[in-house]
């Protein structure tokens, strides 16, 4: 009997790869199925939009041109003269902006529902990363179009950097290249943005992935102590993976809707020695943190406010980062309604810090 061409290729991969064991460990691995596992698919999403983005990238490097002179004409060339070049630029544009978000609603909903605990703490910390990574993609990709908002928003974000004691200043030359917004800071940017950052988050996000795979997915809270005829589970493969790759498919309608229907402006090109725009402000992920320092005063006591709120924000987010130590688990594994309320508190003041920035 003739074999089939599925077959061959199959006995072929079987003799240089693990192919048994991968099918295996696929076949026997479960999710668990409850109201709240909804949230499981937002880690899926920011998966399918970094690949998005590498995606549209790779298409959008092949005409940009860094340089002062040369980078907005060549972002123009890109939107007004190669076929579809303005829909790839808003798809990278308006999914850079969506996985951020969707990285926010993961890390919130991995808080809380406790997810950070013991033994995922190494998970945190790498899906940390990655959020900090993704802020960073959209910092320094901000400024390659080297247009007007841009250039002025660029040295808003890295004059609030100089406010960092004892390091700051150092830190704001080193991302500039200088002492001002110019040439050396595009080229810097565009390195970071293209080679650097994409490699370290390859790497970390392996690891996340590698980590997610060997511990398996959180349970809800109270599943421990549940019966095992009162746990629901599905299959990984094929359910889960079906579902998420179901979301991923509603994912890139909602993306292609918004690339056609609200194209991203190029805007007018930046002219250094031009006065700054009113109301010039960063991209909205960072907004809820220009606001807050808005409502320093110049001074607090003989410390320069914006610095305080600065060392105030390092504080927090290290307090953010390190949860899994203290937030101690409660007899017969009760929640910590004193983490809860916190969460609960960091949500809202970033919405409506960020709803304030945005009036």
């Amino acid at each position: 009997m003739k074999r089939s061409f599925s077959d061959t290729l199959m006995d072929w991969l079987r003799q240089r790869l693990p192919v048994d064991a991968i099918t295996e460990f696929a076949e026997h691995k479960r999710v668990p199925a409850y109201v709240g596992s909804i949230w499981y698919y937002f880690g899926g999403i920011a998966l399918f939009l970094f690949i998005v983005q590498v995606t549209t990238g790779i298409l959008l490097i092949m005409y940009y041109q860094p340089g002062v002179q040369t980078a907005y004409e060549s972002v123009r060339f890109t939107v007004v003269h190669v076929k579809f070049g303005w829909l790839v630029r808003s798809i990278h544009t308006w999914s850079a902006n969506l996985m951020i978000f969707a990285v926010f609603v993961h890390m919130f909903s991995v808080f809380f529902t406790k997810a950070y605990r013991k033994p995922r703490e190494l998970t945190w910390f790498t899906g940390l990363v990655l959020l900090a990574l993704c802020m960073g993609f959209g910092f320094s990709g901000y400024l390659l179009p080297w247009n007007t908002l841009a250039f002025f928003a660029t040295k808003v974000g890295t004059a609030i950097v100089a406010t960092t004691p004892f390091v700051g200043k150092t830190v704001q030359e080193i991302l500039r290249g200088g002492k001002d917004v110019g040439a050396e800071t595009l080229t810097r940017f565009f390195g970071l943005h293209v080679a650097v950052m994409p490699a370290i988050f390859t790497m970390v996000l392996g690891a996340h992935l590698a980590l997610i795979q060997i511990q398996g997915m959180h349970e809800p809270h109270g599943w421990e102590h549940a019966p095992e005829s009162k746990k629901r589970y599905m299959p990984f493969f094929p359910n889960f993976i079906l579902r998420d790759l179901l979301v991923w498919l509603i994912v890139l309608n909602v993306l292609a809707i918004l690339a056609v229907m609200f194209p991203w402006e190029i805007g007018h090109k930046a002219d250094p020695s031009a006065a700054a725009p009113m109301g010039i402000k960063p991209e909205w992920y960072f907004l809820f943190m220009y606001q807050a320092l808005k409502f320093f005063p110049g001074k607090i006591l003989m410390f320069d406010g914006d610095a305080v709120g600065v060392v105030l924000f390092a504080i927090g987010g290290l307090l953010w980062a390190t949860v899994p130590f203290w937030d101690v688990r409660l007899p017969a594994g009760s929640r910590n309604r004193i983490v809860t309320y916190t969460g609960v508190g960091v949500v809202l003041m970033i919405i409506v810090l960020t709803g304030i920035g945005l009036r």
